[in-house]
């Protein structure tokens, strides 16, 4: 996987073959197969998907798909793709950018001007053309990206369950999401991490994978995430998941084997109707949610923190489970906070 951030086009041609024409510095072949598969032109289906991303090996892929009509300067291609990778998680940044990279493209029918743009905005952050419109690296800030889903959207559609895929995040549980289209899955899983917002890991999010033996294996190497599937055969690969959400039946399911770390109880059925009564206040916005979810998050945290200790000066502070058991929590309760304790690292081994 090229290490720092990289460009390339891909095109097809009307024989209806596509192939990689140019890409800047360099990139491996592992990853240029990679974005071949995610890029749309190799579908059968001929389905355009005009914006995709996603991650793989921590650099995150953005790929901008055209048709091309009435181009001279690319007289024997129906479709390109523009392909940018980078280390940071920012869509509405990366799809502007490469809009301007494709009106370039169509124009001059060469990666030379395409270049010019792209090292401009690496070195100085902006790029400016009268005709294909002008970029600003800092119009677009991580926060920006951080909120632009709708957590609203998540809530009507799985309304008390959500506090399953809350209490997933906050365990850092494995988390599968499918749904026959791409469009919908990214627009769902890019906005789940806000629901463990005191955390801000963007890096968690895998929002295009494909059933492939690397991508699979780049994935189990991960310890919890959350992995959006296009292809319905993930609903029988159980090693993938701790909790499996089809999307397109609004179904969510719990695996067996996290069962019991994902017991449900007073204190969740608490945080679930905070979670709904936050969402549906029309008067509230999306970030207000977060922030009210968080507030909540906040209050379990500082809970945990008062039933720990610091036995080394040096070393962070770990549960004390016998504090935990005398303070007589509820079953589920008790369980929640000693698995919480687990994923953020507070037990003592």
């Amino acid at each position: 996987m090229a290490d720092g951030p990289s460009t390339g086009a891909l095109e097809k041609d009307t024989n209806g073959d596509a192939l990689w024409v140019w890409c800047y510095p360099s990139v491996t072949a592992e990853l240029r197969s990679l974005l071949l598969r995610k890029c749309c032109l190799t579908d059968e289906n001929k389905l355009l998907h005009t914006f995709v991303f996603g991650q793989y090996k921590r650099s995150w892929f953005y790929i901008t798909t055209v048709e091309v009509q009435e181009s001279p300067a690319l007289k024997k291609v129906t479709h390109f793709s523009i392909v940018l990778t980078a280390k940071d998680f920012n869509p509405e940044k990366y799809a502007a950018f490469t809009r301007i990279l494709c009106r370039i493209y169509l124009k001059h029918g060469s990666p030379v001007k395409m270049m010019e743009s792209y090292i401009a905005v690496l070195t100085k952050g902006i790029c400016q053309s009268e005709e294909n419109g002008s970029f600003l690296s800092k119009d677009f800030d991580a926060r920006k990206a951080y909120l632009a889903g709708s957590i609203k959207d998540i809530v009507s559609q799985f309304g008390m369950e959500t506090v399953i895929l809350y209490t997933a995040l906050m365990l850092k549980k494995r988390i599968v999401v499918y749904h026959p289209r791409i469009e919908a899955i990214q627009e769902f899983t890019r906005t789940l991490p806000a629901l463990v917002w005191h955390r801000q890991d963007w890096s968690i999010l895998h929002s295009y994978v494909h059933l492939n033996e690397e991508e699979v294996e780049a994935l189990k190497a991960c310890t919890g995430y959350i992995a959006g599937f296009t292809d319905s055969e993930v609903n029988s690969r159980p090693d993938l998941y701790d909790v499996y959400v089809n999307l397109a039946d609004s179904e969510i399911t719990i695996s067996p084997v996290v069962k019991e770390a994902m017991t449900m109880g007073k204190l969740h059925k608490e945080i679930g109707q905070l979670i709904v009564q936050s969402a549906e206040d029309p008067d509230k916005s999306d970030s207000q949610v977060i922030k009210d979810i968080s507030l909540k998050t906040k209050e379990i945290l500082a809970t945990l923190a008062s039933l720990t200790e610091v036995s080394d000066v040096n070393e962070k502070p770990t549960l004390n489970s016998e504090t935990l058991k005398q303070k007589r929590f509820p079953p589920a309760t008790e369980n929640f906070l000693f698995h919480l304790a687990a994923a953020e690292q507070m037990l003592k081994l």
